[in-house]
Parts: structure tokens; sequence; C-alpha cells
């Protein structure tokens, strides 16, 4: 138990060394842009003055490790900054935002994980079957489509030319649990296709791995069914690459939205990020992409402590 905490405090260290690195990296990108940000606010018709006392109040007079160490400080205690273009709090914006990114991970997660197990388990079961080929076809095909295209493929013929959903995903919080489903049932699958692949494939490779080991062997030598040999010998000790490749596609589903959001026009962090780059909105562009590395990480860290508690041999002593 003291080896899997130290551990998990190693990768936490790790994590939150990644994230002052990234958040380095966000900083400096929006200084490398080009242009003066008060110039751009307040467009060319500005006289000098004005200009100057907007440097002024956003801070742009200081030196940028000045700017960075306040930006920073203000992030640990949760303030964001004030948005250039509404005048509100960064906070204040992403927090509706936020969750209903989540509400659209998690309706695609609950829909693509069991989906991906079954069809892994069924595949390395009937190994080499037409229907090991035909789902192979189908997840190479997800796997190479992009997002966007599956997203306006889904639209033409679920939409348009079968009006069975709704091709805008335009939620309101006061919005029925029936009805947001319905709305978002088309961008949900289309982040089901591609992140289904992924997981099916590793399951199906995982389990097929193991079944060459001697211990499943010998169960099929007691003449133990086949199903049972997969489902009670190989997939328990297949759960450490399966928790790893279903963390990091969960992670997917949080911080890869941004297209498929804005092709179905849906109000999320990540709608909210290409509006604030098309805004010049610099606050509100860092503390989503802030967001997004934090996600990212902290997903990772659960997949090697999700691997980690599924693997004895990582849990004792030798």
């Amino acid at each position: 138990m003291n080896d899997l905490v130290a551990i998990v405090v190693k990768r936490l260290g790790f994590g939150l060394v990644t994230l002052l690195a990234v958040s380095i990296i966000i900083f400096g990108a929006v200084e490398l842009l080009p242009g003066d940000l008060a110039q751009a606010v307040l467009g060319q018709g500005a006289t000098e003055e004005t200009v100057r006392e907007l440097r002024a109040q956003l801070g742009l007079d200081r030196s940028p490790p000045e700017r960075y160490l306040a930006w920073l400080g203000g992030v640990f205690q949760g303030d964001f900054g004030q948005s250039l273009a509404s005048k509100k709090d960064v906070a204040s914006l992403i927090g509706p935002r936020f969750s209903n990114t989540l509400f659209l991970a998690l309706y695609a997660a609950a829909i693509a994980v069991p989906l991906a197990m079954f069809l892994g388990i069924a595949a390395a079961l009937y190994r080499n079957s037409w229907f090991d080929r035909a789902t192979n076809v189908g997840t190479l095909t997800a796997i190479s489509s992009p997002e966007f295209f599956v997203g306006y493929i889904l639209i033409l013929f679920l939409a348009i030319k079968n009006p069975w959903f709704p091709a805008l995903s335009n939620v309101t919080p006061d919005m029925a649990f029936t009805e947001r489903l319905n709305r978002l049932f088309l961008p949900a699958m289309t982040m089901v296709l591609v992140v289904t692949a992924h997981m099916m494939r590793m399951t199906r490779a995982a389990i097929i791995n193991l079944l060459a080991s001697p211990y499943i062997e010998m169960a099929r030598l007691k003449g133990v069914p086949q199903y049972k040999v997969i489902v009670k010998h190989a997939l328990p000790n297949a759960w450490a690459p399966i928790i790893n490749v279903v963390a990091l596609n969960l992670a997917y589903l949080i911080t890869g939205v941004v297209l498929v959001e804005v092709v179905f026009v849906y109000p999320g962090i990540g709608q909210l990020l290409v509006d604030s780059v098309t805004k010049r909105d610099f606050p509100v562009v860092q503390a989503c992409c802030l967001i997004f590395a934090a996600t990212y990480i902290l997903l990772n860290l659960a997949a090697d402590v999700g691997a980690i508690v599924s693997n004895p041999r990582l849990r004792h002593r030798k």
C-alpha cells in the first residue's frame, strides 16, 4: 500500500510540474502573437493616450515575467481574470460551458465504453471470423475519418435526409433531460464512433495477447468453454492496458471536443475557446487551454493509478 501511495504522489508531482510547464507555454504563445492587444481591442481609431490607459489597465505595461506570475497567482486562487469582450469574470463564463462539455463527454462515454468492451471481447472470441474482419474494417474507417467529417455525415443522413435528430445542439439550462439527450445525440455519436474504435482495438489486442499464456491453455485443456476462458481468465489480466486506453479516450472526449462543438454549435468550452480566439479575448483563451491541460493530466494520472491498482505485481513488494 505504501508503494502505491508513493507512486501516486510521484505521478501527481510530475503532473503538477507538467501543468506548470504548460502554463508557461500557453502564456508565452499568447505573448508571441503579433500586434498590440490594447490596439486590437480599441481599434485603429483609438488615440495613443487611450491605448496607453488600456495597456496600464490590462497590466501590459509590466514585464512578461511579472504578468505571468500575477496571472499564475490568480489562477491558484481561482481568479482567471476578466474577459476583454464581455467584461465578465472568466470563471463565470467558463463554469457553465465546462459543465456542458462534461455532460457531452459523459454521454458519449456511457455509450462508447460498454460498446467498445463488448466489441473487443466478441472480436477476440471469434478471432479471424467475418465478425472480426467486419469490426476491424469499421474501426479502421472510424479512426481514419476526422471528427468534423463524421459529424457532417451524421447531419446529412440523420438530420437532413431523415430529420430524426436536430442538426444544431443548442441547449439551455432549464431544458428537460430527455430533450437534452435528444439534441446531443449527433455530437455524442460523432465522438463515440472515434473513441470506440481505439478502445475496441486495444481490448481485442490485449485479450488475444493473453490467450497464448500457459494458464489459458490449461483452462482450455480442462474443458472450460471459450467465453469463460476470456471473461474469467483473460479479461481480468487485461484490465491494465484497457484502463489506460479508456482513461486516455475519456481525456480526448473532454479535451478534443473543439471541432465537434463547432460543427454542432454546442455551447461548450471548445466553442467558447474558438469564439475567444476570434475576438482576441486572450484571458479566456488562456483559461480554456489551462483547463484542457489540467483535465488531460488528471485523467492520465487516473489511467496510471488504475493500471497500478489492477496489476498485483505493482501493488506488492517483490
